[in-house]
């Protein structure tokens, strides 16, 4: 007589992920309760930063097409906002579709050529791309303001009618707010049946083809996706700032948020935003202390993420850490 034994149960996840992301959002929300208005200041251009990171962690990261031109889309969503908030509406959520669309829109009329490419000359005609734009910004004086950029943008409001947000605890709120909405949705696209799909185009596209996949489509839609978020970032970014000017498209932003994500590592959503957190607080806060030596620091750490920690800040074992996807 033969004897069914029955599967063991599956193990249950660990519930130490959940309770730390609890404890983080926690944190995070209480910050204009425990820190000076400068400090908020500061961190509300973390968190804007962050949200380009993010994007850029998607595209190179997940999707495996590492970029040098998002500050492309990110200065295009930066001066959608701006030009809205001086000629039509301060509404802070209208300005932040408006600049996703901008950033999206525009990385959709370059991307058709761009996905075409692979690896270094993807790299060098994104780069390309980006610094043509830039110098469309500086040039067009009638619409961008050329080299002094668009001065005295007004604050934002949360809704028609609103009153102009002027503490920076609550301009705080409402840039965490959308960047946790944007970033749990860029989140749902990496575990989704779509982000597989990236993944899979990024370790072997030959074999994605030979099971029947475009593979075009996936690494354009995830260009779109990536420009989308980097001009909503842009706009969160000129909320705070109140100024835009060409130095926002220039090469710095785009090896900025693409060093955030080695630092952090690579298909780690959350390990991109850790980077930017790192290059933002030495670039604004620790180089002025440092004699203008920021960029030395930035160096320094980059080269030390590389050789001690290869996968990034990501790729640090904690406790009840879960496996990510391998880049």
């Amino acid at each position: 007589m033969t004897t069914v034994t029955e599967a063991p149960p599956a193990p249950a996840r660990p519930a130490r992920p959940r309770v730390a992301a609890g404890v983080v959002l926690a944190l995070l929300a209480l910050v204009p309760l425990l820190v000076p208005a400068n400090v908020a200041d500061m961190l509300t251009r973390v968190l804007a930063f962050a949200l380009l990171a993010i994007g850029l962690d998607l595209l190179t990261g997940v999707a495996g097409m590492a970029s040098l031109g998002q500050a492309a889309p990110f200065g295009a969503g930066a001066y959608t906002a701006a030009l809205l908030a001086k000629h039509a509406t301060t509404v802070g959520p209208v300005q932040l579709v408006a600049a996703a669309l901008a950033g999206g829109l525009l990385a959709a009329a370059v991307g058709w050529l761009l996905v075409r490419a692979r690896g270094t000359y993807f790299l060098m005609l994104t780069l390309a791309v980006a610094e043509i734009v830039h110098e469309l910004a500086g040039r067009w004086e009638g619409l961008t303001g050329g080299t002094n950029g668009l001065a005295g943008v007004p604050p934002v409001s949360l809704y028609p009618g609103g009153p102009p947000v002027r503490l920076a605890g609550v301009l705080y709120w409402y840039v965490l707010a959308a960047v946790l909405v944007c970033a749990g949705a860029l989140w749902v696209v990496s575990r989704s049946a779509f982000g597989r799909t990236l993944r899979g185009v990024r370790d072997n596209e030959e074999r994605m083809r030979s099971l029947g996949y475009r593979t075009f489509v996936p690494r354009y839609t995830v260009f779109c996706i990536a420009g989308a978020a980097a001009g909503a970032a842009g706009s969160l970014w000129v909320a705070q700032a109140r100024f835009v000017s060409p130095a926002d498209l220039g090469f710095e932003v785009s090896a900025m948020a693409l060093l955030a994500v080695v630092i952090g590592g690579r298909g780690s959503l959350w390990g991109a935003a850790l980077g930017a957190a790192v290059v933002v607080l030495v670039r604004d806060e620790l180089s002025p202390q440092l004699g203008g030596r920021g960029p030395l620091v930035l160096g320094l750490v980059f080269v030390a993420a590389v050789y001690l920690l290869p996968r990034g800040f990501a790729g640090t074992r904690l406790p009840w850490s879960r496996d990510e996807p391998a880049p």
